[in-house]
């Protein structure tokens, strides 16, 4: 039980450290490099963020759709409670790229996409392949969530106190859209921990009355390396139409004023395509671990590619592309050790299956 307990910490600990660098380490600090001073002012907010929104949905048994719900409340406490740049008119000069109603939208699709998938997605996926036996276990007890909770709404103040502070001060969301915020984010909680765990245990039942089919997914999957090129250029694409190449610029790369909508849509569609056709791949017959870190791989080389680009156009001439090099090439290596472990545990089991 002891050493079950310390592995389960041990997780909790890794995926802690693996948001932070996913996010932010591979992508803003090879574009931006003055972040890594300021990394351990991270691990809270996403760290300890990304912790509790697994740790909730392990116990609600709320699955990848939950996962993907609460995520979305996540990106409002962050971008909303703690930056404010979600409706701040200076910060990032995000009111520029695309704003309605007073709500830096292009912004908002931006993050919510990237957070989605750098701060939340992989890096559960990444834990939970390293610490497999532990499945969808919760890692902490409840002394270790209430903990986790508090570290993060310290989070949120940090945020708030060393980033919004100093790059947009005298800024304060007014109190209504921060009252709208908080509500959203409880809303979300509910969907996420109550509405969608209920949807998963109806299923069984519902698929009960149904008339008997296959439901296994009848598809050809394609080779791994394939997975993670389409991995890597959907992030390039996606950031490539919302994001502006150059931090001072004032737009994204493509589009401006009303003319933004068109990025928007398009850049959505890309994240619906590549979501569906990932979700079809996991659910194909044949598809493995080693398909599952190619994807991985992938997605987050694309991304620090991006940001590569992004440095260079902001005067990082040499800085960047040694640091994406670097970072690229320990993401290549981590996901290849990843996957080498998986392989050889995966064939372990077989072996002890035909003894």
């Amino acid at each position: 039980m002891e050493r079950a307990g310390k592995g389960r910490l041990k997780a909790a600990w890794t995926l802690v450290l693996l948001a932070p660098l996913c996010a932010e380490a591979a992508f803003t600090g090879i574009s931006l490099p003055a972040i890594w001073l300021a990394f351990p002012l991270l691990i809270p907010i996403y760290g300890a963020g990304v912790l509790l929104a697994r740790e909730l949905v392990c116990r609600a048994g709320a699955g990848l759709l939950g996962l993907l719900v609460i995520g979305f409340g996540y990106e409002i406490a962050e971008d909303g409670l703690g930056l404010q740049a979600l409706t701040s008119p200076h910060l990032y000069t995000a009111a520029t790229w695309g704003r309605v109603l007073g709500v830096n939208v292009t912004y908002w699709e931006s993050q919510l996409g990237y957070h989605l998938v750098f701060t939340l997605l992989i890096p559960v996926a990444l834990t939970t392949m390293i610490f497999q036996r532990h499945g969808s276990k919760p890692y902490l007890g409840t002394f270790g969530l209430i903990g986790t909770a508090v570290v993060f709404v310290l989070g949120i103040g940090i945020t708030r106190l060393a980033i919004s502070s100093t790059q947009d001060p005298g800024y304060q969301t007014p109190w209504l859209v921060v009252a709208a915020e908080l509500v959203g984010i409880v809303v979300l909680g509910v969907l996420a921990l109550v509405v969608v765990p209920r949807l998963r245990a109806a299923r069984p039942a519902v698929a009960a009355r149904l008339p008997v089919v296959s439901t296994a997914v009848v598809a050809r999957l394609p080779q791994p390396v394939v997975m993670g090129a389409v991995a890597g250029i959907a992030p390039i694409v996606f950031l490539g139409l919302l994001f502006p190449l150059k931090s001072s610029a004032g737009q994204p790369a493509i589009g401006h004023g009303a003319w933004v909508a068109i990025p928007m849509v398009v850049a959505l569609a890309i994240a619906v395509g590549a979501g569906w056709l990932v979700a079809r791949w996991a659910a194909t017959d044949g598809f493995t671990d080693r398909h599952r870190i190619w994807l991985i791989g992938g997605a987050l080389v694309g991304h620090s590619l991006c940001a590569v680009a992004s440095g260079v156009a902001n005067g990082h001439v040499l800085l960047s592309p040694v640091l994406g090099v670097v970072i690229v090439a320990v993401t290549v290596l981590g996901c290849y050790s990843i996957g080498k472990r998986r392989d050889t545990s995966a064939s372990q089991v077989r072996l002890g299956s035909a003894r």
